[in-house]
């Protein structure tokens, strides 16, 4: 599966990559290396060799944003193991909790009590994902940031405003895929159209120097810098992470996202809170063919469980094959296609891999589960 983008080549095209310090330049890898795509990586090159972020010190903010909408799927893993690169790299690192634009989307029917209690559930989880950092707002360390305080500010809607202005509706629908949502869907409601105003103003007023999502968030991030550009605002370098596709997804991926991953299909979904068990009884029914080199196997082994671990540790039936262990995406998927490698064990291996990586997440809300058993209600009811 190649890459959107040649982040390498990318990084040494760059005027002042060679000038940075040797430090520095270790920093910057820590933060792209991983990514799909990296646009306007000239500021956070400019922000590192010269010590000034757009807040105007030394500490480079990045965030990502979620909308507090039910339980977590193994995509977060990807974003999370990306958070983590970020705070190694002493980025200070904003978990955005969207409350409102949760609301505006319709999620949990506009209830805004349940959303907030998924929002503190949030929280917990991305603690115990990225190991309980220190939290605070310098460099290095974790903050969570509710929507809503930011809406109590009236220069944040006149920055809404200024968002809007001179985006039509045909370009504004054509970012509703941020919201999972087609480009006819809203057209009853709206505030779904101040959505990707809403998103852009976050950036600009909280002075991100980082925003990170998934490819899926890029018409978003694109929309922001288009407005920055016409206002001559700065913009933030947008760090992109690659799309986990349906378990139940054949042949190669789709550029529109139709194919990822979601926790409202529990077929085609790997849940964090899955338990071992769980985990092997869906990846039992995971699409992998020895015909085909795209699989949703290969991209957890690639995207998750390559940077987690360094390697895919195989273990059948001692009737069937000895023990392996595969320290890349291409050993492992000529395994499987030339044979060598049954490809049910493949999935089994991938489930135990993953399963061992949620092991802390699990002990954490064993030991702590009242925001995972509220969530777990409201999703009932």
């Amino acid at each position: 599966m190649a890459k959107t983008q040649d982040i390498p080549a990318l990084l040494a095209s760059q005027e002042d990559y060679e000038s940075l310090s040797n430090e520095a330049k270790k920093r910057l890898h820590l933060m792209v290396d991983h990514v799909e795509e990296a646009v306007g990586v000239d500021h956070l090159i400019h922000a590192l060799g010269n010590g000034t972020s757009h807040s105007g010190d030394d500490v480079v903010r990045c965030y990502v944003g979620f909308e507090p909408s039910g339980k977590a799927h193994i995509g977060w893993k990807v974003l999370a193991l990306q958070l983590r690169r970020m705070l190694d790299a002493n980025a200070n690192v904003m978990v955005f909790l969207a409350d409102w634009h949760a609301w505006v989307n319709d999620k949990f029917n506009g209830d805004m009590e349940a959303i907030r209690t998924t929002g503190t559930y949030m929280k917990d989880t991305f603690r115990a994902l990225l190991n309980h950092p220190p939290e605070g707002t310098g460099a290095g360390e974790l903050q969570f940031r509710w929507a809503s305080e930011l809406m109590e500010s009236g220069d944040y809607w006149a920055r809404v405003l200024r968002c809007s202005k001179g985006a039509t509706l045909a370009m504004v629908r054509k970012t509703f895929t941020i919201m999972g949502r087609d480009e006819a869907s809203s057209d009853h409601d709206l505030s779904k159209f101040y959505y990707p105003a809403m998103q852009a103003a976050d950036i600009f007023e909280m002075e991100i120097d980082i925003a990170i999502g998934g490819m899926d968030q890029r018409k978003a991030h694109m929309f922001m810098r288009d407005v920055a550009s016409k206002y001559g605002w700065l913009k933030a370098t947008c760090l992109h992470t690659p799309i986990i596709s349906s378990l139940k997804t054949s042949g190669a991926r789709m550029e529109s996202f139709d194919h990822k991953m979601s926790k409202s299909d529990p077929a085609g979904a790997l849940l964090l809170h899955d338990t071992p068990e769980q985990i092997r009884k869906k990846m039992r029914k995971a699409y992998i063919s020895p015909d085909d080199p795209n699989s949703p196997v290969y991209e957890l082994v690639e995207h998750i469980l390559l940077p987690e671990f360094g390697a895919v540790d195989v273990t059948p039936n001692p009737k069937f094959g000895e023990p392996s262990r595969w320290t890349s995406l291409e050993s492992f998927r000529g395994a499987v296609m030339d044979g060598t490698l049954h490809p049910l064990d493949a999935k089994f291996g991938v489930a135990d891999g993953l399963a061992k990586g949620l092991e802390s997440l699990a002990a954490y809300f064993e030991e702590n589960p009242e925001t995972l058993e509220q969530v777990s209600r409201l999703m009932r009811s």
